[in-house]
């Protein structure tokens, strides 16, 4: 395909992938009040706790539409998923080799499960994590303005979300031979710390159990995901290398080298003239 027509395919399969958001904004327009209602029930439980109304503040009058159509679009990203995944992988899926593929697959079906699992546990840590910020507070547990509350826990869930495929990513630099898993396990120690320090910022609570529960599950799939590289190496025969034991800055050894003696080859027969170049109108690159 030229170039004119990639960019064509590119238009087609975005312009299909738009028309399935849209119809994906209808389905999350009508999800959208369980959606919020599932938001906000940390909130509810604080509120009835405390003995407060049991009610959002609002300070703008289309604050609360523009809440609706932003919860909306997300649970379009949601529900319309398969249909622009899979028109992005019609785009790229040509151009990678069959192992390419497969491979294209797994990380796939392992991101799904992570995110997921990354944002329920924003959700709980969110929820965990209001009250005792409240409480803290010099105010204390008073109502909370609805559009900043809803960016609260989005962006907690986000961020938790995201966290999760860190591992992947460092499997992709594995099984593309970037990364061994002998190097990532010699920096466990590094990562342990970066990961504690990385919930201790990201955490909304700043008692140790949120934090802990946080940077114990980076922790694991750090691990998990140098079991796997480890597995990957030995499986590739990676670290059997003639130099692998060697450092840097370490010479190899000659000791056990011996020389072999070298067989005289054929002889070469004579290279024949090359021909002269034609005239410039009847040379032809392979564009013309």
């Amino acid at each position: 395909m030229t170039l004119v027509e990639h960019i064509r395919e590119l238009r087609s399969r975005m312009f299909k992938a738009s028309l399935g958001i849209v119809v994906g904004m209808v389905v999350g327009w009508m999800l959208s009040q369980r959606a919020f209602n599932f938001l906000a029930q940390p909130y509810h439980d604080l509120m009835v706790k405390y003995h407060l109304p049991d009610q959002f503040l609002q300070l703008g009058v289309t604050d609360s539409f523009l809440l609706k159509l932003k919860l909306a679009l997300w649970l379009a990203l949601i529900v319309s998923s398969p249909i622009w995944l899979y028109q992005l992988w019609a785009f790229v899926a040509p151009g990678l080799h069959r192992h390419e593929r497969k491979w294209a697959y797994i990380f796939v079906a392992l991101a799904a499960p992570l995110f997921a699992g990354g944002m329920i546990l924003g959700y709980i840590m969110g929820a965990k994590g209001i009250e005792v910020i409240m409480n803290l507070g010099v105010l204390g547990p008073s109502q909370l303005e609805v559009t900043k509350y809803n960016s609260f826990m989005t962006n907690m869930m986000l961020l938790f979300g995201v966290s999760f495929e860190f591992p992947l990513l460092l499997l992709m630099l594995n099984f593309t031979g970037v990364l061994s898993g002998r190097r990532m396990l010699k920096w466990w120690r590094g990562a342990v710390f970066i990961a504690f320090v990385f919930a201790a910022i990201t955490t909304p609570d700043p008692g140790p159990f949120g934090m802990t529960v946080f940077a114990a599950c980076l922790s694991l799939l750090y691990f998990m995901a140098v079991g796997v590289a480890l597995i990957n190496d030995k499986r590739r025969g990676r670290g059997k290398e003639i130099y692998a034991g060697l450092d840097d800055d370490e010479t190899s050894s000659i000791e056990d080298y011996a020389p072999q003696p070298v067989e005289a080859g054929a002889r070469v027969d004579a290279i024949e003239p090359i021909a002269p170049a034609g005239p410039l109108d009847r040379r032809y690159d392979d564009m013309t």
